[in-house]
């Protein structure tokens, strides 16, 4: 009994607010704009549905749902900010609010680590851009794509289609500088044992593997010149080898930490210090 009363209750609220709502959308779309500007944003989109339920005239279907689309980016849901992107996209009046909806899926592709998806839509775009402004735009995120794929050159090059001097552009030729080649690093410790990690800044790793190198290379041609035979085989495979490997398997491993560090700071400089649009 108890559980068709509570049922016969919610329907009369249901039905009560619909009713009431039905006449006031207005007031539900500014009680979900307050809490998606206090940054309450899952919250925000449950009235943001709510509002789109109740409209039926779907006068809101595209502000809400873009609004929608924000919310969940902003929550880091970046999957269900695209889908509600494209809903809102369906809705778009203008072709100015297509293209920049276009542009928050780039940006939010970015963010997921989605980059060669980024850059392809933008592609795209660079195709049906018709004005200089919309062209800078595309460059624009096309650099921060190349920046989150670690493809420094590439970033700077799409900056400097906006300004040769542009702040990020800079940026860019910096990282691009200071990062280790991890093709010499391991060329060089082929070539000279150790030299790769002296190379990369690691002094004490790498006069190991020059030292155990020279030791076991020395030893193993001295095993072969007193025709021990056996003896330089079994030094050569199980010792020397092993080093010689291990050299520039370390020297490869040493370029690309040293480069993640390099990245990681020039990312997080930009995180903070950097005042022009994010994605």
């Amino acid at each position: 009994m108890c559980k068709y009363l509570y049922i016969n209750v919610l329907l009369i609220l249901f039905l009560v607010n619909k009713t009431g709502f039905a006449q006031v959308p207005e007031n539900q779309l500014k009680f979900a704009d307050s809490l998606f500007k206090a940054q309450n944003y899952f919250d925000a989109i449950t009235e943001y549905k709510r509002l789109l339920f109740f409209d039926g005239n779907n006068e809101y279907d595209f502000s809400a749902n873009y609004k929608i689309a924000l919310a969940y980016k902003f929550g880091a849901k970046y999957g269900s900010a695209i889908n509600y992107f494209r809903i809102a996209s369906n809705y778009a009046k203008l072709p100015e609010q297509k293209f920049n909806i276009e542009l928050m899926i780039v940006r939010t592709n970015i963010l997921r680590g989605t980059e060669n998806v980024a850059l392809q839509m933008l592609d795209d775009l660079m195709k049906q851009a018709g004005t200089v402004s919309k062209k800078k735009e595309i460059y624009y995120w096309r650099g921060w794509a190349y920046m989150f794929k670690d493809d420094w050159e590439n970033a700077s090059k799409s900056f400097a289609q906006i300004n040769p001097n542009h702040k990020l552009k800079l940026l860019c030729d910096k990282v691009n500088d200071e990062k280790y080649s991890v093709t010499f690093a391991k060329v060089i410790s082929y070539i000279l044992p150790g030299f790769g990690q002296f190379y990369t800044g690691h002094y004490l790793s790498g006069l190991l593997s020059l030292g155990w190198n020279v030791l076991w290379g020395y030893t193993t041609v001295n095993a072969f010149a007193s025709d021990r035979i056996f003896d330089g085989l079994v030094i050569a495979n199980l010792l020397w080898f092993r080093f010689y490997r291990g050299n520039f398997q370390n020297a490869e491993k040493f370029a690309k930490q040293e480069n993640l560090k390099i990245t990681n700071k020039a990312l997080y400089k930009i995180q903070t210090e950097y005042r022009g649009l994010k994605p």
